[in-house]
């Protein structure tokens, strides 16, 4: 069965060809503009995935689809490419029956401490939140219209090791490693949902490769102890046996760096889920798949910090 990952070059991906190469198939197609091997078996295919015909030709031959595909954070790049990536992903995936596995993320979701489950209605604010609840509705809708046989694996934020790219990496896990004083964002004493890179790999491998899995939304595992900043450079402090220092930085702060910094103007639109705690469900999954082991976050902070 050919399984074929296209935006092959994060660590969302990296994981995916690593879960997909040992537990499902050997037959692994890998699509980005400059894809490279992790197996010797893996097929490279270079492609553009804003040219319709290109994707077309990349997704030819595939069972299963996984989309997984990243742009740097900037937010006109958001508006102008995701939606024509999307467009072309489907119309291949119609073209040629393939099954599409769309790995999401929690962005168009209201920034409040109310529960998030995969019914939770999507009220995004801003370019980037805009951007991403127009994907999953557009594909939402061929779902819904049985054009094509799909499935939405959508994640919160990521913490892990490698080229994992997320807010609490840059903000704590590399601030140890180069032994800088911490940054916290907003708050330190509201709950965040993570999910291990890996875990979120693993799932969606398992979700795609399940049959009766597709025509749903699924939110991606993750451990519900749920901890507070605070209480995750806590227990890495344990961890490591010395303190370590860190600095809240307030909405105010990041607003004022937007007028100078281009980074902090990007961060702007997503760093008000940070007042709140972030509830993310995962009962569904867990309920459908109770074998899945998931990372813990002990677990997962030993392993940064090693």
């Amino acid at each position: 069965m050919k399984q074929t990952i296209l935006g092959a070059n994060g660590q969302i991906a990296e994981e995916l060809v690593k879960e997909l190469k040992l537990h499902y198939t050997n037959d692994i197609r890998l699509v980005s503009r400059n894809p490279k091997k992790i197996h010797e078996t893996d097929e490279l295919f270079p492609a553009n995935l804003l040219d319709a015909e290109a994707t077309a030709k990349a997704v030819e031959g595939s069972d299963i689809a996984y989309l997984t595909v990243g742009l740097p954070m900037n937010s006109q790049m958001w508006v102008d490419q995701f939606p024509i990536m999307m467009r072309n992903v489907i119309d291949a995936c119609k073209k040629h029956g393939t099954k599409l596995v769309f790995f999401d993320n929690t962005y168009m979701y209201p920034k409040t401490s109310e529960p998030q489950t995969e019914e939770t209605p999507f009220q995004p604010k801003g370019p980037k939140s805009s951007v991403r609840a127009e994907m999953a509705n557009m594909l939402l809708e061929e779902m819904k219209n049985k054009q094509i046989e799909a499935v939405i694996c959508r994640a919160p934020e990521f913490y892990g090791t490698g080229k994992t790219q997320s807010i609490t990496n840059s903000m704590i896990f590399e601030k140890i490693a180069q032994r800088k004083k911490l940054i916290v964002p907003v708050k330190d004493n509201t709950k965040r949902t993570l999910i291990w890179t890996p875990d979120a790999s693993r799932a969606m491998a398992l979700i795609g490769n399940t049959p009766d899995a597709y025509g749903q939304t699924w939110h991606l595992p993750c451990d519900d102890q749920r901890l507070t900043y605070k209480q995750i450079i806590d227990q890495s402090s344990q961890f490591l046996q010395r303190k370590l220092p860190y600095q809240i930085l307030p909405m105010l702060f990041f607003k004022f760096g937007s007028l100078f910094n281009k980074q902090a103007k990007e961060l702007l639109e997503l760093l008000p889920r940070y007042k709140y705690d972030n509830i993310f469900v995962s009962d569904k999954f867990k309920k459908r798949f109770p074998e899945f082991k998931i990372t813990t976050y002990n677990e997962g902070i030993k392993k940064m910090l090693e």
